[in-house]
């Protein structure tokens, strides 16, 4: 069997277009369409509702997607372990949130030019709600993401929980515990981008305290922030508190000037996941790899209280 034609396979039931999968396999719909045929006469079924009026699988070509999948990755992670570091050559389209610009980006990269430094990275850092759409697209060869992704041609994988806690200047945060909650109910509390899943967390969370203080809730003030540097920022100003991983501020937590609200509950941790498709090429792979490498060797240098390997 050619998996080559299984690979085809895969990519068809993702765009749902002969066309489409034509483009992004550099070749003609009739060299496709004759690929699934071909396909379809090894295994002894069909694979593509040809009657429908729109693109379908039919329902063997449902059951055995995920036999696909699984041939395609047995057959790149052959290749991978068959080919030398050094021929490994492609570039890589990485997408990252900036919880892994701010922690392991960095060393991911030495790392990853060490190891395979035929690999050049083209970098875009964006939410996830961008980011994973563009790799479902195949705009992206590899995410770096919050939460996994859904879809079932995006193969995931969680790397890395950051635990989160509310931060405020020192001389912000009251001598007395019993106090905390006020202060995060009458100061502006920052959190990441609207619409992310800390930020409807965070936004949960201020609710429910403003109900169990008797705080009217338009008196509270969650504010989405660009950036985890101007959110940083705002907090050496003492514009308010902020629902942050503690490792973006460790250095100003140990040093005093910044400090932890006791109060509960704490927002969920931030789990970071590595997401690429199905199909993916064998540099991707050999990327993944190394991404995995650098979260846990950043995680071992860190500690577990501040990020936790998954």
């Amino acid at each position: 069997m050619n998996t080559r034609f299984v690979e085809t396979f895969l990519t068809l039931a993702r765009l749902r277009s002969f066309r489409a999968t034509a483009n992004a396999m550099h070749a003609t719909p009739a060299a496709i369409s004759l690929r699934i045929k071909t396909l379809e006469a090894e295994l002894g079924v069909e694979l593509i509702e040809r009657s429908a009026a729109e693109f379908q699988l039919t329902p063997d070509g449902e059951r055995l997607l995920t036999h696909a999948r699984s041939v395609v990755q047995a057959t790149r992670s052959l290749q991978l372990a068959a080919q030398d570091d050094a021929q490994i050559a492609t570039r890589l389209r990485l997408g990252v949130i900036e919880t892994v610009v701010h922690s392991w980006l960095p060393d991911y990269v030495r790392m990853l030019n060490d190891e395979h430094s035929g690999i050049v990275v083209d970098l875009t850092v964006d939410a996830s709600a961008v980011l994973a759409p563009r790799l479902r697209a195949g705009e992206l060869d590899l995410v770096l993401q919050v939460e996994g992704d859904g879809d079932p041609s995006v193969i995931s994988t969680a790397l890395a929980s950051y635990p989160v806690r509310w931060i405020a200047r020192r001389d912000l945060i009251p001598a007395s515990r019993t106090k905390h909650v006020q202060t995060v109910l009458h100061k502006p509390v920052l959190t990441f981008g609207r619409g992310t899943a800390p930020q409807i967390a965070v936004e949960g969370i201020v609710s429910a305290l403003a109900r169990r203080e008797g705080v009217p809730l338009e008196e509270t003030n969650v504010t989405c922030m660009p950036s985890v540097a101007v959110i940083v920022q705002l907090l050496r100003d003492g514009y308010g508190v902020a629902a942050v991983p503690a490792l973006f501020v460790e250095p100003l937590l140990q040093s005093g000037e910044l400090g932890e609200l006791q109060v509960r509950p704490l927002p969920p941790p931030i789990v970071v996941a590595m997401c690429y498709r199905d199909d993916a090429a064998v540099g991707v792979l050999a990327a993944a790899r190394v991404a995995r490498n650098a979260c846990d060797a950043y995680a071992q240098t860190m500690g577990r209280q501040l990020i936790q390997r998954r």
